[in-house]
């Protein structure tokens, strides 16, 4: 075995170095996770106890070390029940990588995908009349993601894209504004839908429940989310947890061309603390 180099009685492998790495990634990602909650309190709590229970066993103090021992047997479980929400967040982090989901293969190799078609000027169009007369508008639309959950929460609607049904679901006295549309395939799939809200403390208070609803779902997905502001008439973009306000249509409609053709470019998002 081959060591990098000793420190006292210490013998530093290279493993040991790439396990310290790792742990500090593996750390670092869940503080980003669960930063601007009360789960960050709770999460340097617990590491305060772990590093103090290594030095009382280092010191050889018995009593203390015996209690912290106990403690530490049930961590695990203790870790599971106290970030439940944060350890679904995390592995739906992993769980919306591209790489993981057949739609991404399909498309990679031409399968399936190859004959969506997605009307994009009936969106950006319907969008600017809708933020013309400040008109509410919460629009998720989904390409690799299976949507059939949520759209299960709202009607289903199963029809192709255009400016005079995005316009009609979101008039104000109709019965479906309520709620987002979700549009998956190039085709509107439901509409009424409900979102997961986000949780994120420091989201700030001028954004309303439509942008609360479009975060959390931005953070579960790898989902982008369309708003129409019903206070100020501005539309806005969500993707991963990051927000872009204020969008004219022509930023509206490159950002979606972007992120319907995977070809990522960032027009001044505003990451959100986490």
């Amino acid at each position: 075995m081959f060591f990098c180099f000793d420190i006292g009685f210490l013998e530093i492998k290279w493993v040991d170095i790439f396990d310290i790495l790792l742990v500090g990634i593996l750390i670092y990602n869940f503080y980003k996770l669960v930063r601007g909650t009360v789960a960050l309190r709770v999460f340097i709590g617990f590491l305060s106890l772990y590093f103090l229970y290594l030095i009382v066993q280092a010191t050889e103090m018995e009593l203390l070390s015996s209690i912290l021992g106990q403690f530490m047997g049930v961590g695990v479980i203790a870790a599971v029940v106290l970030f439940q929400d944060e350890l679904r967040r995390f592995l739906l982090l992993i769980g919306k990588a591209p790489a993981f989901n057949s739609e991404f293969w399909n498309s990679l190799f031409g399968k399936d995908t190859a004959n969506i078609i997605w009307n994009i000027d009936a969106i950006v169009d319907s969008t600017k009349e809708m933020a013309r007369t400040s008109t509410g508008a919460l629009i998720v639309i989904s390409r690799f993601d299976d949507m059939e959950k949520y759209a299960q929460t709202g009607d289903i609607i199963d029809c192709k894209i255009s400016k005079r049904i995005i316009s009609s679901i979101f008039f104000k006295n109709s019965p479906l504004h309520d709620g987002a549309a979700i549009f998956y395939k190039g085709r509107i799939m439901a509409a009424r839908c409900r979102l997961p809200l986000s949780t994120n403390e420091q989201i700030p208070a001028s954004l309303g429940m439509r942008h609360r609803a479009a975060i959390g779902m931005s953070e579960g997905t790898s989902t982008l989310i369309l708003i129409v502001s019903e206070e100020t008439g501005q539309i806005s973009i969500v993707k991963n947890g990051d927000i872009t306000k204020n969008l004219s249509p022509q930023q509206t409609r490159q950002m979606l061309n972007e992120y319907l053709s995977a070809e990522e470019k960032e027009i001044d998002a505003v990451p959100l603390p986490n």
